[in-house]
């Protein structure tokens, strides 16, 4: 295996995505087809998170340089207004984000966007960063990630930077964070945070935040915060329907450089519904095979044959029951106890995670999920705040896989 790897080399990282550039057509077919699932283990392992894996050429690789900005930036060409595709499940979002990037800055701060992961809501935040950077070059934009903001002022406070740090944020025009609930639960950079937004609302700078969630659903957000951001405007971004995944496909196929045969985009619009990252990623996939293996006409059954492995079956979707049984049977637990009013504190623990897990997976709003424990909202939040405060222990994320992984094989 290792001789294939030294002829490899890693060319590019985004968020989602592992490039590899090989010069040799033969080199890159092999690992491709007989490796890269190898790969995403390893980088699994490392990393914690899922990336999917292609392997390129030298035109492969330009492409994905040009798409990664150092400056902590998405890259501006790529994620604006114009590349937006708007379908009736963000069109409301589209439109307030477009009123704030033309000024209109009184009726619409904050503008909070919220949904789940992979529906565009960085996109609308780099969009409207990179229309005011093109028509108000003098415009001091600051963007920020929430899990960034409460690293750097851990920095800024152990160097003794704190005025710096202060400055940086303060003195901005517009100021955008993207996953603003990575900050909830943690004191200092509430404290820290409610100050930053007093002084930029007071001064009328704008202030754009984006959140997996409503603000109501934040648990651990402090009630001045809490209060601060339903004060504007709250939009959400809904999976696209099937117009609009269609859209997406063929806008991204020909940002890749190839024209996607119709019958191939439906298979994938029809059987791909969950997030755009998804789609996006699908299209990749099909025009890396296309690429490597050399395929120029993609029929629906190839196109089956590469994205089988990415497609979740709707009639098995993943229920609430599914995760309660394999949380409780990971714990050496009874569902039923899960359930009950056990508050030991084996069982509470299980019991979180599984919150966490339904609240994760499924589309269960915090009253429903309550409901599936005879509980009411209030403490799935707290659950939910308890979990996500322990993220960082190595041990307590890698149980989290190990769950999810066990649930996703049952239902496979």
């Amino acid at each position: 295996m290792i001789a294939w790897f030294n002829q490899c080399a890693p060319v590019a990282v985004t968020e989602d995505t592992f490039v590899l550039e090989a010069k040799d057509s033969f080199i890159r077919r092999t690992v491709a087809l007989r490796y890269t699932e190898h790969i995403k283990t390893a980088l699994r392992d490392l990393l914690d998170a899922e990336f999917e894996v292609i392997v390129v050429d030298e035109d492969g690789r330009r492409k994905y340089e040009a798409s990664v900005n150092d400056g902590g930036y998405v890259d501006g060409e790529k994620y604006t207004f114009e590349r937006f595709v708007v379908g009736n499940s963000n069109r409301f979002a589209h439109a307030a984000a477009v009123a704030v990037a033309n000024g209109n800055r009184v009726n619409y701060n904050p503008l909070f966007i919220h949904g789940n992961s992979g529906l565009g809501k960085t996109h609308l935040l780099h969009a409207v960063r990179h229309h005011i950077a093109v028509h108000n070059p003098s415009a001091n934009i600051v963007y920020v990630k929430g899990e960034d903001f409460t690293n750097q002022l851990i920095d800024a406070i152990q160097r003794g930077k704190n005025v710096e740090f202060r400055s940086k944020y303060r003195s901005a025009n517009i100021f955008l964070m993207d996953d603003v609930q990575f900050i909830a639960g943690k004191e200092a950079t509430q404290e820290e945070f409610f100050h930053t937004y007093n002084t930029l609302f007071e001064a009328g700078q704008q202030i754009i935040l984006t959140s997996d969630r409503h603000p109501n659903e934040i648990a651990r957000l402090e009630d001045r915060l809490l209060t601060r951001f339903s004060s504007g405007l709250i939009v959400d971004v809904k999976p696209p329907d099937y117009e609009t995944r269609m859209a997406i496909i063929h806008s991204k196929a020909r940002d890749l450089g190839f024209e996607i045969p119709e019958d191939a985009a439906q298979y994938i619009a029809e059987n791909m519904s969950s997030n755009i990252r998804q789609l996006e990623g699908a299209v990749t996939r099909i025009m890396a095979y296309k690429s490597l293996l050399l395929e120029d006409n993609l029929s629906q059954n190839s196109v089956v044959r590469i994205i089988k492995d990415l497609i979740k079956e709707k009639d098995r979707a993943v229920t609430a029951d599914i995760i309660v049984d394999e949380t409780a049977k990971y714990f050496g637990l009874d569902p039923k106890v899960l359930k009950g009013k056990s508050r030991e504190k084996r069982v509470n623990y299980a019991r979180q995670i599984s919150m966490y897990l339904i609240r994760s997976i499924t589309a269960l709003s915090l009253s429903e999920i309550g409901a599936v424990f005879y509980r009411d909202h209030t403490t799935v939040m707290n659950a939910l705040g308890n979990v996500e405060t322990q993220m960082s222990s190595t041990q307590y994320s890698q149980q989290l896989r190990d769950i999810e992984a066990n649930i996703l094989a049952v239902n496979n």
